[in-house]
């Protein structure tokens, strides 16, 4: 719950994203020494340009090691992607630094360079991917033209992979009556019980919060200062509260009501259910929703196994298993229609009425200076 990372490209129709300005991949290549059978993995674009998907594997798992970075096993059901992964293949993940940000990791790709220890592949806010390209190896999955076309970097320098809305989590054992709305949260009765998950100028899911929080009052995708003024509203009424929520504070108590992703929310939910009801509500006036992306270190001391990976995340399998952690995963419409998403993971949703309002990157941009020069001083 407690991930801080930029997201900065919406979802639209059924969470297809409506992006601008998507950059194509640079150069680079990792060091790393071609395999047996002489391919170079490090420059190869999809596994069909290295002999084949067998000969992928087969690559991968003589590296024997993927690094990660930044991936919390709770968050979006990380942990079981990471553990089915290593269980298939044979090949052991490295998980490092799993609380980290979006810059946290493209300061591990610069810092580390070539190292050993250096990321394979990347989970990154969309404002991070699209300025980075430079960093990112191009390659395109099995799936590849199941991907929406706007989901993706045409050389496959990045791919979307999972998302979902801003959502208002509550505690009913200690909230009489949960807020609904984001007019809702503004209400005397919410003393002290609401939290944004992070501050906005670094926190994907606080920053999301915001603009839901600009469109809930009268702000628009041009217009995200109605959503600082609004929260800051909340600071000065004292219905904010100075705490990043995270399990261990949701479960005693301290952060009733937490704004943040509905996967996210929904996982708490079922996590704490044994000891109350966690309810999550997709608010309608402040309907706002994001994706993530995924890329490869065009550096990767293990360039199989970061293929390989991007295959297992884009395949069936590993979108039901973000399905399964409650996030609506970048296939999720050519894989309904297709009949292999899991109708019971579908029907696990929380319910989303109305058509949410998707930000272009430069939107995105305008919103991040604005937020940037006024969250510090908002309320006070």
């Amino acid at each position: 719950m407690t991930r801080r990372r930029w997201a900065m490209v919406a979802m639209g129709a059924a969470l297809a994203v409506t992006t601008a300005g998507c950059v194509s991949s640079g150069g680079g290549g990792s060091t790393a020494e071609p395999s047996a059978e002489g391919t170079d993995w490090s420059t190869v674009t999809s596994a069909e340009e290295g002999g084949g998907f067998d000969a992928l594997v087969a690559a991968a798992q003589a590296e024997g090691t993927l690094n990660v970075i930044a991936l919390p096993p709770d968050w979006a059901n990380y942990g079981e992607m990471i553990s089915t992964f290593e269980e298939t293949y044979g090949i052991t993940v490295e998980s490092a630094n799993p609380e980290g940000s979006s810059q946290d990791e493209i300061n591990a790709v610069q810092q580390l360079g070539t190292q050993e220890r250096a990321p394979d592949v990347l989970d990154l806010g969309q404002s991070f991917a699209l300025a980075n390209t430079e960093l990112f190896a191009p390659y395109k999955v099995q799936t590849w033209d199941s991907i929406p076309d706007a989901n993706k970097d045409p050389d496959g320098a990045w791919v979307n992979d999972y998302g979902g809305y801003v959502s208002i989590g509550c505690n009913t054992s200690i909230v009489a009556a949960c807020p609904q709305t984001f007019a809702d949260l503004a209400r005397p009765e919410y003393a002290g019980q609401v939290a944004l998950n992070g501050d906005p100028t670094q926190s994907a899911s606080a920053f999301a919060g915001v603009w839901a929080g600009a469109l809930a009052n009268g702000g628009s995708l041009d217009d995200i200062t109605p959503g600082v003024d609004f929260f800051g509203q909340l600071r000065a009424s004292g219905n904010l509260l100075n705490v990043d929520p995270t399990p261990a504070t949701i479960e005693s108590g301290q952060t009733p009501i937490v704004l943040d992703w509905d996967y996210l929310n929904v996982t708490q939910a079922e996590q704490v259910a044994a000891s109350f009801e966690w309810t999550v509500t997709v608010p309608s006036d402040g309907l706002f929703a994001q994706y993530y992306a995924q890329a490869i270190n065009a550096n990767a001391p293990h360039p199989a196994a970061a293929r390989l990976w991007q295959e297992f995340l884009y395949s069936d399998e590993g979108q039901n298993l973000w399905l399964a952690g409650r996030a609506r995963p970048v296939r999720l419409d050519d894989m309904s229609a297709a009949g292999t998403a899991d109708p019971a993971l579908l029907a696990a949703l929380p319910p989303v009425a109305g058509t949410a309002e998707f930000p272009t990157q430069e939107q995105t941009d305008a919103a991040q200076q604005v937020v940037a020069q006024n969250w510090a001083t908002a309320g006070q």
